[in-house]
């Protein structure tokens, strides 16, 4: 269990402390936190640096003893943390959608029209109008919103829009048009086309019928990639993120990041997952995993694959139906035999799995799946993981921890979804759902992150979640299903060892001893003084990647 030790000064200044060591900066002044290798929270109050790498951490009147003629930043008594690592993102997604419209903060069917209009109007040179963010259940409406809906705000050229969920699209009539959807266009495999009365499509794709219309989309060209990326970069050092588990990418992004390495141009370490075992899978593993490439700030050496859709659009997997459907049960992407082949495929190649599985069927089909490749070739030492895990029934959680997987799972889920979830599951599945204390209880290694831009980067919101499983209001009073909730210093664990762990990272990432990469932000307060009610409004002044400062806040 992770305890929280008040040091006093005295102890302090053998804390961490490596043998003496010339260094380049000396962190001086500030109210630093850390866990060691045992999970254990620590306090220091300067930090020593070389080449970018930790060389103590300890009291000012030991440290200052050591730093010689290294460059001193005054932390002015400031919170220093471990930079914080999102195990769970979408790197460029974030960079197109801050570049698109956003639907996320609106309240109302009316209030998203509203933004795609005025949006569109901004952007006449635009041909296609794309945005993200919408979510039925937030604006009550008791349905999917349609084409004709969409019409009302642009009918001129085609419209796009992803649920805040990445699992449906919603398109207007000239998008439905351009794609060739009509009402003899069939469900494809792992889709759903959302349909009225008449049996014409409506205007929301869900999961795999996405594509029809994604698609005719113009893919982005070398600049308007580089444009998504660096406002990516820009958005994740502005949040305290030193790191990024990027789930899913194409061998053109690889190759951006590429350059981008070489290039000294990557504000935060990226742990690339191939999206799937297909053609870029072939290309991109021809050589084998890629470790520490430019410096220690990209590695490509996991594959991220689906097995379901998600719960908010009815795209997740379960075993019984929907309770707010009868009927349903959701979409498994695969048969049980094609989801065993890639696992295995990517097994034998030597590449850790992170498989999307979000219904309690999913999450089985995936047990199954690794349990039936471990079995044949092995594979369990590549500290696979389930990503998502979001609704497990309840005797299948003890199998994560005998297959050795780890559970990566975002915390702002469960309060994004609280206000849907248990219409969906019923009260019994709930027990299995968002259940991180059960996980964390049995031994299971939880690796936080966020879903951006599901979510919102930043993960000082994780952390609010985390703890207090209430939105950030307060609501509901003692915090939604609060005996599955984590310990301040267990989220941050998640947030940074464990998320270190999960990227085969934990011996050079994830906490500030010595000899790993100086990856910290200072923050505006003391995260463990007091009560979390405000936690999730903390605000990052700056964040430094291996001894390097990459963000400032202006007036900070």
């Amino acid at each position: 269990m992770i305890v929280l030790r008040r040091l006093s000064v005295l102890l302090a200044t053998a804390l961490l402390a490596a043998p003496a060591a010339a260094a380049d900066l000396f962190v001086d002044h500030v109210d630093g936190y850390t866990l060691d290798g045992a999970g254990t929270l620590k306090r220091f109050e300067a930090m020593l640096v070389e080449k970018g790498k930790v060389v103590a951490t300890g009291s000012h009147a030991e440290l200052a003893a050591r730093a010689g003629g290294a460059k001193v930043v005054d932390g002015g008594g400031r919170t220093l943390l471990p930079g914080l690592i999102d195990a769970h993102a979408h790197v460029m997604g974030l960079g197109v959608a801050l570049r698109q419209a956003d639907l996320m903060p609106t309240k109302s069917l009316a209030e998203a029209l509203a933004v795609v209009k005025s949006y569109a109007a901004a952007h006449p040179q635009m041909p296609w109008v794309q945005g993200r963010g919408w979510n039925q259940a937030v604006w009550k409406l008791g349905r999917f919103p349609t084409a004709r809906e969409l019409d009302t705000a642009v009918a001129d050229r085609p419209v796009w829009l992803e649920r805040v969920d990445g699992h449906a699209g919603w398109a207007n009539g000239a998008a439905l048009k351009l794609a060739g959807i009509d009402k003899d266009t069939k469900d494809p495999p792992g889709g759903r086309i959302e349909r009225d009365a008449d049996g014409r499509p409506s205007g929301v794709l869900v999961d795999g019928a996405m594509d029809l219309v994604a698609r005719r989309i113009p893919p982005m060209d070398a600049r308007e990639a580089e444009k998504s990326l660096d406002a990516a970069l820009a958005e994740m050092a502005r949040v305290g993120l030193t790191g990024v588990h990027d789930a899913g990418v194409d061998a053109d992004t690889v190759a951006l990041y590429r350059r981008y390495a070489d290039a000294g141009r990557l504000s935060a370490r990226i742990y690339a997952m191939i999206g799937g075992t297909g053609a870029d899978f072939d290309r991109l593993a021809a050589n084998g995993p890629v470790v520490g490439y430019g410096g220690g700030f990209l590695d490509v050496r996991a594959v991220k694959l689906y097995a379901d859709g998600a719960l908010g659009s009815r795209g997740a997997a379960l075993l019984a139906p929907y309770s707010d459907h009868p009927g349903d049960k959701g979409l498994l992407f695969h048969s049980p035999d094609e989801l065993t082949a890639m696992i295995g495929k990517a097994i034998g190649k030597g590449y850790q799995l992170g498989v999307h599985a979000i219904g309690d069927a999913a999450n089985r089909e995936v047990l199954d799946s690794f349990a039936a490749v471990y079995r044949e070739r092995g594979g369990k030492e590549l500290r696979n993981r389930i990503e998502h895990a979001q609704v497990v029934a309840v005797d299948d959680i003890a199998r994560f921890r005998t297959l050795g997987l780890i559970a990566s799972m975002q915390p702002t889920h469960a309060t994004s979804d609280m206000n849907m979830a248990e219409d969906r599951l019923g009260k019994a599945r709930m027990e299995g759902a968002y259940a991180w204390r059960t996980f964390l209880k049995q031994g299971t290694v939880i690796a936080a992150g966020s879903d951006f831009p599901v979510e919102s980067p930043n993960p000082f919101y994780g952390l609010y979640s985390a703890v207090t499983r209430q939105d950030h209001d307060g609501r509901p009073p003692g915090g939604w299903y609060r005996q599955q909730d984590m310990t301040l210093p267990e989220a941050l664990r998640a947030f940074t060892l464990d998320a270190a762990y999960a990227a085969h990272a934990e011996k050079t990432l994830g906490t500030l001893e010595p000899g790993k990469w100086a990856d910290f932000i200072l923050i505006d307060r003391d995260v463990f003084a007091g009560k979390p009610a405000r936690l999730w409004s903390t605000v990052v002044l700056e964040t430094w990647v291996g001894g390097r400062r990459v963000y400032a806040r202006e007036g900070g």
